[in-house]
C-alpha cells in the first residue's frame, strides 16, 4: 500500500497530533535543541520535564524571606539570589521554566505539555496558571506520592489525589492530564474519579522509581533504572480496560522500545502512546525508527489510520466473544496452557524434550 494513504493522525486532550508518539519527561527535554531533533524525527508532541512542588515551595519561602528581612532589598546582598533548591534535578527553576515554555512553544509546530509534580494541595499550584500564561497546549499532573504511613487509610489517599487535580483544575483552562500510579485498590474507579474531578487525560501509568541498595557503600543507590518492554503488561491491561468507557484521553505509559510496543498499546485502546526510556537509550533518532515499524505494521495489513486498530484488543471490544477476557477467564487461559511440558521447557531449555515417566 502506498504509505502517503496511511494516515496517522491523532487526537488527544482536544489536540491534534501528526501521531501517536509522545515524548514524555525527561531531562533532555529541558533542552531546547533536542526538543527540536525530537520534532525533526517526528513526534507527536512533546511532554517537558516536570517543575518540582518543593521546588516552587521553596520559592516561596524565599520570596516571604525577602519581603521580611529589609537587608535583602539591597541587590548587592549575599542573600539576595535563591537557593540551589529552586533549579530541582533538572537544573531549571520556576522562572527558567517558564521560559522553556515560551521558547519550546515558539520554536515547534508539535504540542509542547508541561509537566506539574507535587503531592498536596497547597500554593504551589498556582504556578499552573502562569503555565498556562507561557503557551503550554495542557498540563500533565504527576501527583507522586508513596503513602508510608501506618495509620493512613485508601479513603484519605484517594482524596488528597482528588484534592490535588481540583486546586489545579481551578487554576487553568488548558487541558489537564493526570499521570495515574498503579496502586489504588479500585483502578477503575478511581479512573472514573479523577475524569469527574475535571481531568481531560490519563497517563496509564506513572512509573514510580522504587529504591535498590548499593552494598559496597551501604548506601541507598542513586541508579536510574529505566524501563522494559516486560513492564508494558500492567498498563497494557488497563487500557484495554478503560478504553471505550471514559470520556478522556488515555496516554499509555512504561516500557516501550519498539513499534511492537507501540502497535500494541494502540490495539488496546490508547490514544496515544509515550516513550521516555527508549530516547534516553537511543537518542531523539530512535523517534523516527518507532514511526517505520508502526507504519510498516499497518501498511502490511492495509490500515489506512489509526481509528481502524484503536481498541480492537481492549475489553470493550472482546467481550461479547470471548467472556470474562482481562478477567478470570484469560487468567484461567494462561494456567491451562501451561502445561508440565512448557514448564519444562522453560526450566531446562527450549531444546529440551520433556518425557513423561
Amino acid at each position: 500500500m502506498d504509505t502517503t494513504t496511511l494516515d496517522l493522525t491523532t487526537g488527544y486532550l482536544g489536540l491534534t497530533l501528526r501521531n501517536p508518539l509522545v515524548a514524555s519527561p525527561s531531562p533532555d527535554n529541558a533542552d531546547l535543541g533536542h526538543l527540536r531533533q525530537l520534532e525533526d524525527n517526528g513526534i507527536g508532541a512533546v511532554v517537558l520535564p516536570s517543575l518540582f512542588e518543593e521546588q516552587l515551595s521553596a520559592r516561596a519561602r524565599w520570596l516571604d524571606d525577602l519581603e521580611r528581612n529589609t537587608e535583602a532589598h539591597n541587590p548587592e546582598a549575599s542573600g539576595y539570589f535563591p537557593p540551589q533548591v529552586l533549579e530541582g534535578p533538572y537544573g531549571v527553576g520556576p522562572d527558567a521554566y517558564l521560559e522553556l515554555i515560551r521558547q519550546a512553544r515558539a520554536a515547534l509546530d508539535v504540542p509542547v505539555i508541561a509537566s506539574l509534580n507535587g503531592a498536596t494541595p497547597g500554593g504551589w499550584v498556582d504556578h499552573a496558571a502562569a503555565i498556562e500564561a507561557a503557551g503550554a497546549d495542557a498540563l500533565e499532573l504527576n501527583i507522586y506520592y508513596v503513602p508510608v504511613e501506618l495509620e493512613q487509610g485508601g479513603r484519605e489517599i484517594e482524596e488528597r489525589y482528588l484534592q490535588v487535580l481540583s486546586a489545579v483544575r481551578a487554576k487553568v483552562r488548558i487541558p489537564v492530564v493526570v499521570k495515574m500510579p498503579p496502586y489504588f485498590s479500585a483502578i477503575a474507579d478511581m479512573a472514573s474519579r479523577f475524569v469527574d474531578g475535571g481531568a481531560d487525560g490519563l497517563v496509564v501509568f506513572n512509573r514510580f522509581l522504587q529504591p535498590d541498595i548499593d552494598l559496597s557503600r551501604m548506601t541507598l543507590s542513586s541508579e536510574l533504572a529505566l524501563s522494559q518492554p516486560e513492564e508494558m503488561r500492567l498498563a497494557l491491561l488497563w487500557v484495554a480496560v478503560l478504553h471505550g468507557r471514559l470520556r478522556c484521553s488515555l496516554a499509555a505509559s512504561t516500557g516501550v522500545e519498539t513499534s511492537e510496543q507501540v502497535v500494541k498499546y494502540l490495539l488496546a485502546g490508547a490514544d496515544v502512546v509515550m516513550t521516555t526510556s527508549a530516547l534516553l537509550r537511543h537518542g531523539p533518532g530512535h523517534v523516527a525508527t518507532l514511526l517505520a515499524g508502526l507504519r510498516a505494521w499497518c501498511e502490511a495489513r492495509g490500515v489506512a489510520s489509526l481509528a481502524e486498530i484503536r481498541g480492537l484488543m481492549s475489553r470493550e471490544r472482546l467481550r461479547d466473544n470471548v467472556a470474562g477476557v482481562y478477567e478470570r477467564a484469560n487468567y484461567l487461559h494462561l494456567i491451562a496452557h501451561y502445561s508440565s511440558h512448557q514448564a519444562y521447557r522453560a526450566l531446562f531449555g527450549k531444546g529440551a524434550h520433556h518425557r513423561v515417566p
